[in-house]
């Protein structure tokens, strides 16, 4: 069995992260000046590929501060280097083989504290961290569900994909394929974790698990859908406007620290 490398530290603190002078004031942030019509200002992240354990200790780090009121509603888009998380519903069955397995192929396993069951990440999946105040749209878990649900639904409407709703179940469907995963955690209202939409990544990696605990379902991405390539840049745009119109937000790109610990 292969030997883990030991996790890299999360990148360091920047402005951004500290609720920095260029930042506007919460009191702007909470009424949504400055924004056009009802939007509010929100702040994007564009973190690249990035493993996930300092992509979840840059989560906390402004969970803490969006609960504190320093800084608006923030989404991160990433994508990870391949790794398999474990939810707080995780069943141990759901992973195919033994552990020793998924080392010796260089895939992390990581317990997280998100909603659900097992589900993996890899190059060319969207994945998207909203730390979003959930009270500020329309403090109700299952409408904010359905709100992120809503989202993927009319980005991948973007490209001509026909996605729906599944009853039971959470996420984006195509037909009878899930083609993005939602799993989030709520605390003192605001939200972490959040969805992995398949664009061009490797399916194969989903063979190893029962995805989401879901073993009668197969899972499908927007390149098998279309049958070529999605240029990834391109459905970040078609996501940032979904989330712009279905929360009412209007996003402002923030520079992302890069580091060979990513």
């Amino acid at each position: 069995m292969s030997r883990k490398p030991s996790p890299p530290s999360p990148p360091s603190p920047t402005a951004w992260e500290r609720g920095g002078p260029a930042s506007p004031s919460p009191t702007q942030w909470e009424r949504g000046q400055g924004g056009e019509g009802n939007s509010k200002p929100a702040h994007l992240l564009d973190l690249g590929l990035i493993r996930y354990e300092p992509a979840l200790e840059l989560q906390r780090k402004l969970h803490a501060q969006r609960v504190a009121g320093e800084i608006p509603d923030t989404l991160l888009l990433l994508e990870h280097m391949p790794v398999i998380t474990l939810g707080k519903a995780f069943h141990p069955e759901h992973l195919r083989y033994a552990r020793e397995f998924y080392a010796q192929q260089g895939i992390e396993l990581y317990p997280t504290d998100r909603g659900g069951d097992v589900t993996c990440h890899n190059p060319g999946q969207l994945v998207g961290y909203p730390v979003f105040d959930v009270s500020q749209h329309g403090r109700d878990l299952h409408k904010f569900l359905r709100d992120l649900e809503e989202t993927l639904i009319r980005a991948l409407a973007d490209f001509g994909i026909e996605a729906h709703r599944e009853p039971g179940f959470t996420g984006a469907w195509v037909g009878n394929a899930k083609i993005a995963a939602i799993g989030i955690k709520v605390t003192r209202w605001v939200s972490m974790h959040g969805f992995a939409l398949n664009v061009n990544n490797d399916l194969r990696l989903f063979n190893t698990i029962v995805p989401c605990g879901i073993a009668d379902r197969p899972v499908t991405s927007m390149a098998q859908v279309l049958g070529r390539a999605i240029p990834i840049e391109s459905v970040k745009r078609s996501v940032v406007s979904a989330f712009e119109a279905v929360f009412q937000l209007r996003f402002i790109p923030l520079n992302t620290p890069r580091s060979p610990e990513h």
